[in-house]
């Protein structure tokens, strides 16, 4: 299931929807007609856990594509909002976890050539999400070094404290996909929430999907390209610490909770590592893409 979250018009309210084809299915709207209560909040429906989920799975199979009038809309015709528009708490981002991006990263950030023996954690604040297509502001006055990784995305959909990694993707609601930017130029002390975590940092999307349709994470190929020309890609296989490593690790000490994201890391290509260096600036288009789970794209704005 791809679940979404939607404006109809540019002055209606943010809503949960449902792909089906090529049309937005409104959750709530859905629910209103056989008189089951649907949140009209992606938040809201993952905190109601698996049920919810197998509820609106057997009201889409009963609808059999009679939707709610006004309750179903061509997707061509409707604004998608990155998935969770705000998170709760900040977004869990992992760093050198692809081993030819621990090399580049040694070469370039001087950051250690050793593989990390544990996860490198650092985080994004809510204010860095935005949706598909939005733009990725470029302060020329605080950055000349903005930069681009691609990153599969894990929403936790269960509580998870002190999981063992063997149970960890049962803690999973589904995935979806991130760009993480990163003013390279603006770390500090070696400290990089504030190169990694200036606004609209974290374009997030264009939808959920629900962890049954993924049921190996480790197996996505994922790609990125600078107004059109390649410059990552990989397979998450490659990843040091697998999905439910992650999981598993930061729920030991720190207590995930629904709706959490864990951006799970980058594989090689980003512009720090490459020679000579390059950027993006006010007028390139990002486009990435976790093959399965999603593609977005982004143009760079002068702020």
């Amino acid at each position: 299931m791809r679940l979404v979250t939607y404006r109809a018009s540019i002055e209606s309210e943010a809503r949960l929807g449902v792909l089906v084809g090529d049309l937005v299915v409104d959750v709530a709207a859905l629910g209103a007609r056989a008189q089951v209560p649907m949140p009209s909040r992606m938040l809201d429906f993952i905190d109601l856990g698996p049920v919810a989920l197998a509820e609106l799975g057997l009201l889409i199979e009963e609808a059999k594509g009679r939707w709610p009038v006004g309750g179903a809309l061509p997707l061509s015709n409707v604004t998608l909002l990155a998935p969770i528009p705000r998170p709760r708490k900040n977004i869990f981002g992992i760093g050198l976890n692809y081993v030819e991006h621990v090399a580049e990263s040694a070469r370039s950030l001087d950051t250690s050539q050793d593989l990390p023996k544990q996860p490198v954690i650092f985080s994004k604040p809510p204010t860095t999400v935005i949706g598909p297509g939005d733009p990725v502001v470029h302060r020329g006055d605080i950055t000349r070094q903005l930069d681009w990784e691609v990153e599969l995305a894990c929403v936790i959909g269960r509580t998870a404290r002190r999981v063992p990694t063997e149970e960890a993707l049962n803690h999973v609601f589904g995935y979806t996909v991130c760009i993480d930017m990163s003013a390279r130029d603006n770390r500090r002390a070696g400290q990089w929430i504030y190169s990694k975590g200036q606004d609209s940092y974290a374009p997030l999307g264009p939808c959920i999907v629900t962890a049954d349709e993924i049921p190996d994470p480790q197996t996505l190929d994922l790609w990125l390209t600078v107004n059109g020309v390649e410059k990552q890609r990989s397979n998450t296989k490659h990843m040091l610490f697998k999905v439910d490593d992650l999981i598993s690790d930061i729920s030991q000490g720190i207590t995930l909770e629904p709706g959490d994201i864990i951006a799970t890391g980058t594989p090689a290509g980003v512009g720090a590592g490459r020679n000579p260096q390059e950027w993006v600036w006010p007028g390139d288009v990002i486009e990435a893409e976790v093959v399965g789970v999603g593609r977005l794209r982004h143009p760079v704005v002068a702020g």
